[in-house]
């Protein structure tokens, strides 16, 4: 599948950068001003999510009620946390491989586009200094479903001008599989088989690629 791919869609955080922790400091630092603890293994179930289904669930294990004026303040109060520290990105924070394949795709002539959940994907990329090999980037700007609907897939391989069956995806969350696979695409899982067994196939990183 990956010889015959017309198109090419990645995940962000965990595919090509490792934004995650940045992620979970600022989700912390909230939960913190609170008046509770939010682990490691809570922000597990953040992964992959949307900004605002992250703080619901935020708020569900701190057992906080909250109207909508307040949960849209929390959530900028968030983002300038996680802005303020992702500002600090460059290049050497890309991980293994991302870059060549990326290039080695391009070479190829296959289209690249970026599905991902953040809202702050282009200021990212342009921080690791790879804007330019991407052919259309589909954020939580221009989508409103989370994954695992199939929303930002659909919506990356129409940007690409091709048929969900032409393109393969590339992720790292249980639930960014279930879109690829719902949208139609063929999926490669970044990390463990045990969690990602509904790709196609799964990989350590995208240096097994080269």
């Amino acid at each position: 599948m990956l010889n015959t791919m017309k198109g090419a869609i990645f995940d962000l955080d965990g595919v090509i950068v490792d934004t995650a922790k940045y992620h979970y400091l600022a989700w912390r630092a909230l939960a913190k001003r609170l008046g509770f603890d939010f682990t490691e293994e809570d922000n597990e179930r953040l992964k992959g999510v949307s900004r605002m289904e992250s703080l619901r669930i935020l708020l569900e294990i701190g057992g906080i009620e909250a109207g909508e004026v307040d949960r849209l303040e929390m959530a900028e109060m968030k983002n300038r946390e996680y802005v303020s520290s992702i500002s600090k990105l460059n290049p050497s924070e890309i991980l293994p491989g991302a870059r060549e394949y990326l290039e080695l795709l391009r070479g190829r002539g296959v289209t690249i586009a970026l599905g991902s959940a953040s809202q702050n994907a282009a200021f990212i990329l342009s921080r690791l200094g790879i804007s330019e090999l991407f052919d259309a980037v589909i954020d939580g700007t221009k989508v409103s479903q989370a994954k695992p609907d199939p929303e930002v897939f659909l919506a990356a391989s129409e940007a690409l001008g091709l048929r969900p069956s032409e393109c393969v995806v590339f992720e790292d969350a249980a639930a960014g599989v279930q879109a690829g696979k719902a949208a139609g695409c063929k999926v490669v899982g970044i990390g463990s088989p045990d969690i990602l067994h509904q790709a196609d196939r799964v990989i350590a990183g995208l240096y097994e690629l080269i």
